[in-house]
């Protein structure tokens, strides 16, 4: 037997991972970064082999990581959670700073970031895990906190997208409530919640194509509360 809430007891922090270059670029939003070895430091993190970032970091044989401030916005948190880098430039409109390697790095709610070229790539099955040795990293906040993936849950009411390694069906943890003539509905990506009571309208008469009007997460991904 496995129960599914134990896996949320796991700690993690929550990183953007990019890659590419200043022609092109693309990151997502990642909770298993993490140091392997003291000297030389090395780092290891996993891409899901679908992210379109995959591609950008073995063509490169480099990546940045940005670790993400407590209080980051929902609208970083949607666009490297939960968008795709085929569809969306995620880097626009961001801070962005371009390392020794070209890679690019988000500045934007970080607090500190760090440079990394792939020394190793390993294949976990849905993921690859990328080795990469540092070879530059800056603080840009030494007062604020960073973002970990408890407080993301429990404070930010937040939900891993179904690419990370992390990512639990629903449908596998029960969940009660009591009986409501109206309910409310959380995105995932951001923590908006639609409230039938507020919008007049039920949740399940919005059209399938409704998406979150703050960060565009689709309908069928929101979490009924």
């Amino acid at each position: 037997m496995i129960d599914y809430e134990a896996l949320f007891k796991i700690s993690y922090g929550l990183y953007i991972v990019c890659s590419g270059s200043k022609e092109k670029g693309n990151g997502y939003i990642s909770n298993t970064v993490f140091q392997v070895t003291a000297e030389p430091p090395r780092f290891a993190t996993c891409c899901n082999k679908e992210n379109h970032t995959v591609g950008y970091i073995r063509s490169s044989g480099a990546f940045s990581v940005s670790v993400l401030r407590e209080d980051a916005g929902p609208l970083t948190i949607g666009t490297f959670g939960y968008k795709s880098g085929k569809e969306t430039d995620k880097l626009k409109g961001m801070q962005v700073r371009y390392g020794e390697t070209g890679v690019p790095i988000v500045l934007t709610d970080a607090i500190a970031f760090l440079e990394f070229r792939v020394t190793e790539t390993i294949d976990v099955g849905t993921h690859l895990m990328f080795i990469g040795e540092l070879i530059h990293s800056e603080i840009l906040d030494d007062l604020a906190e960073p973002l970990t993936y408890l407080y993301y849950r429990k404070v930010k009411k937040g939900a891993a997208p179904k690419n990370a390694p992390t990512y639990i069906d629903k449908s596998k943890l029960v969940k009660t409530s009591p009986q409501q003539a109206y309910s409310k509905y959380e995105c995932p990506a951001c923590g908006y919640i639609y409230d039938e009571a507020k919008e007049g309208v039920k949740f399940d008469d919005l059209p399938d194509d409704w998406v979150c009007p703050v960060c565009g997460e689709e309908k069928s991904e929101f979490i009924k509360l």
